[in-house]
This record gives C-alpha cells, sequence and structure tokens, in this order.
C-alpha cells in the first residue's frame, strides 16, 4: 500500500437530521463541524436519512423528507413533463396544418 496518498481513517459522528439519532461511525470523511459526545470531540457529518428514520427500516408507512426533496423532485418533472406535452401538442397542430395546407393544394 503507498503512504501518503490514502486520508485519514477516523472516528466520524454522524448526526440524522430528522430524528435526531447519533451514530459513531469509523470514516475518511473530513468534516470540518466538530461535536462532542461522550466527553470526546468527534468531526460532526450530519445525513438526512438514516437507518433510524428510514421507511424500510422503521417499518413507517409514510416517508417523511425533512428537506424537502421528494417535493422538489416531483415539482421539477411535473414541470418537465408539462413542458414535454405541451411541445408535443404544438408539433401536433404544426403537422395538422401542413396536411391541410397539402389538402388544399390538390
Amino acid at each position: 500500500m503507498k503512504e501518503k496518498i490514502h486520508p485519514p481513517y477516523q472516528e466520524v459522528l454522524f448526526i440524522d437530521s430528522s430524528t435526531g439519532t447519533k451514530f459513531l461511525i469509523g470514516s475518511t470523511l473530513q468534516p470540518k463541524e466538530k461535536e462532542k459526545l461522550d466527553g470526546k470531540e468527534y468531526p460532526l457529518s450530519r445525513v438526512p436519512v438514516s437507518s433510524a428514520s428510514h421507511p424500510f427500516f422503521t417499518k413507517a408507512t409514510q416517508f417523511m423528507d425533512s428537506e424537502g426533496r421528494v417535493d422538489k423532485f416531483t415539482k421539477k418533472y411535473q414541470r418537465k413533463n408539462t413542458e414535454v406535452k405541451e411541445m408535443q401538442v404544438k408539433q401536433e397542430e404544426a403537422q395538422k396544418a401542413k396536411v391541410k395546407a397539402a389538402s388544399k393544394k390538390k
């Protein structure tokens, strides 16, 4: 293994932002934020979803998205979907106009 090319491995405190659950896990992450746990200071990384809040692990029937990602995703693709439908309608109208123009020439 080459020396001085790998990031340092350390214990990092992960906090689930939706439930507040804390996990102490070894990682190569280098977060700037720090927090104390059991009298010792650890680098802190916040995660939006963990096993403490994910519906698969909690057996919850409804997913609570604390950062609004689901809403952002549905709005984005709903807008794209309406834009695509509008373009299709315009193309169909242009096609009908071409057919009408061609039938008048005959």
